[in-house]
């Protein structure tokens, strides 16, 4: 039979991976209040339009239009735009203005835009750095950009901890005020001027009635309610042991350390000592608090998996063992810190790169952010060339308004148009600087942890042990009791990285056949998704 169109009705007809059509909703977001009001929300709107416009394509949409952090994805202009997307039939597109208005939390928003693209094909496409997710190499570039905002978020965060840190160094507070107490002169913390109200004065009397009459701190909190200072028991205990009510500073972010503030104390150091040494006196049990932190390193990191508390340590001292558990009431979580360890060391096993397979793994790493940097530059050439020419309008209108040749109603006009394209440029310049030398630093300093991660938590102390731990999982970790391993919602995507480079080039050693086009540190590791538990160990 010479005819086949009969047998067409058995041949496998192509799946339609994306949608058809020319329906687009643009997403629009600024960091932080402070933004809302500059021009970005309504240049970003503007772009997108034009973007949209240029691609003959219908927008039915926008969403987002005020300030969120996009440091997590759980925010509620984003999760309407993912509702009505998923929920619509006949949307093909999200325009935003570059990634990280769409997400600053690495693999987590390249997940969300790649379940997008497969489950509804939806492709998410950004004005100023225009690619194809819809292919290998635009789907490898597009992931890149998601990690870089991430990466960038850390390195602010880590600059920010920087300042904090220095201004607690000299002496001013950072935080929010302390009950009793308010700032005359909100601003920066240089600019402080924290001073004792009216409700602190009524309790300076609760460390003098402590100091003098050596009342309980049940007495002192009726008196202090007789007076209009509603404070329990138990928060006393807090107030009395804080040194920022006579007048110094301490902090986690500096631990071990005390400062003179320059704030003005609620009593003097003297009476500060003395009302805690009738504390010390007057404890039942004569317990001395001892946080035994070098010996339990995972406490308050590790949650119980039964019951999602915090994992708190203890000492059994006829022993000389130290112990994890789970303090909330009836949840019988327990398990020798040594077990613990050992465990844990275990799921630190797969950051290990050997030796000879460093540069390797350097190199590779490098040159994936290739691409990335080509297109940054590039829209740093072209954002400068554009600020040269505003530049030149804006002198230009201020010769001709020297000149007389045009009024000063004009003049105002336009040089104001000019003026807030200018600030435009700038600020979009700043967006899309990239400082490489930086990049090296963090691929070099996460490529050499991983030559020898198991050391550096044996050995290190105490906030080196906590600092690494959660510089790997993000999130902390859970422990569960009943299958003795450990699991955690969230790996630090650089590790994640490294660690699936590691295993392409152990495959190849294997003689496994290894295709270089596809690059497998940018493949999510079955169990990243949101909210879904990693196994361990």
């Amino acid at each position: 039979m010479k005819d086949l169109k009969l047998f067409q009705q058995f041949v496998p007809q192509v799946e339609e991976k994306f949608q058809q059509g020319n329906n687009a909703v643009i997403y629009t977001r600024v960091s932080s209040a402070e933004q809302e009001d500059n021009t970005s929300l309504g240049s970003q709107k503007k772009y997108c339009d034009n973007f949209a416009d240029n691609k003959g394509l219908n927008i039915v949409g926008y969403f987002g239009g005020t300030y969120e952090s996009a440091k997590t994805d759980d925010r509620k202009e984003f999760g309407k735009l993912l509702n009505f997307v998923k929920r619509s039939k006949n949307i093909s597109y999200i325009i935003v203005y570059s990634y990280e208005r769409f997400s600053r939390s690495g693999m987590n928003g390249a997940q969300i835009a790649d379940d997008l693209l497969k489950k509804y094909g939806v492709i998410t496409l950004a004005v100023t750095q225009e690619l194809d997710p819809t292919t290998p190499a635009g789907s490898f570039q597009q992931k890149i950009l998601f990690l870089f905002g991430q990466m960038d978020n850390e390195l602010r965060r880590d600059k920010v901890v920087t300042g904090m840190q220095e201004m607690l160094l000299n002496g001013y507070w950072v935080w929010a005020t302390p009950r009793g107490y308010e700032d005359l002169n909100k601003g920066k913390a240089s600019e402080r001027k924290i001073v004792v109200n009216e409700e602190g004065k009524k309790l300076r009397k609760a460390f003098e009635w402590k100091a003098h009459k050596n009342m309980s701190n049940v007495e002192i909190s009726k008196q202090l309610k007789n007076i209009g200072v509603n404070i329990s028991d138990k928060r006393l205990t807090g107030l009395f042991t804080n040194p920022f009510y006579c007048g110094l500073i301490t902090s986690k972010m500096i631990p071990g350390e005390i400062f003179q503030g320059h704030h003005e104390p609620l009593v003097s150091k003297k009476l500060f000592l003395l009302v805690n040494e009738i504390r010390q006196e007057n404890r039942v049990h004569g317990f001395v608090k001892n946080k035994d932190d070098e010996n339990l390193p995972l406490k308050v990191f590790t949650k119980c998996d039964k019951c999602k508390s915090s994992l708190t340590g203890y000492l059994v001292k006829k022993k000389g063992l130290y112990y994890y558990k789970c303090n909330k009431k009836g949840c019988k979580v327990n398990r020798s810190a040594k077990a613990m360890h050992q465990l844990f060391k275990k799921a630190l096993s797969f950051l290990h790169i050997d030796k000879e397979e460093l540069q390797i793994v350097m190199l590779q790493i490098e040159e994936q952010f290739g691409n990335f940097f080509e297109n940054h530059i590039n829209a740093q050439k072209t954002l400068k060339t554009n600020l040269s020419l505003i530049q030149k309008k804006i002198d230009k209108i201020e010769e001709r308004f020297i000149l007389e040749e045009v009024d000063k109603v004009m003049y105002i006009k336009f040089k104001a148009k000019y003026d807030r394209e200018y600030i435009d440029i700038e600020k979009e310049l700043g967006n899309t600087s990239v400082n490489v030398s930086n990049l090296k630093k963090v691929i070099k300093f996460a490529v050499d942890l991983c030559s020898k991660p198991l050391l550096i938590w044996e050995k290190s102390d105490y906030h080196t042990r906590q600092s690494f731990q959660n510089l790997v999982f993000p999130n902390g970790i859970s422990y569960n009791r009943e299958l003795d391993q450990y699991r955690t919602t969230r790996i630090n995507s650089f590790f994640t990285i490294i660690s699936e480079l590691v295993k392409g080039l152990r495959k190849n050693k294997k003689g496994e056949m290894i295709n270089n086009n596809q690059i497998p540190s940018l493949v999510v590791p079955q169990g990243l998704e949101p909210d879904t538990l990693i196994v361990l160990f």
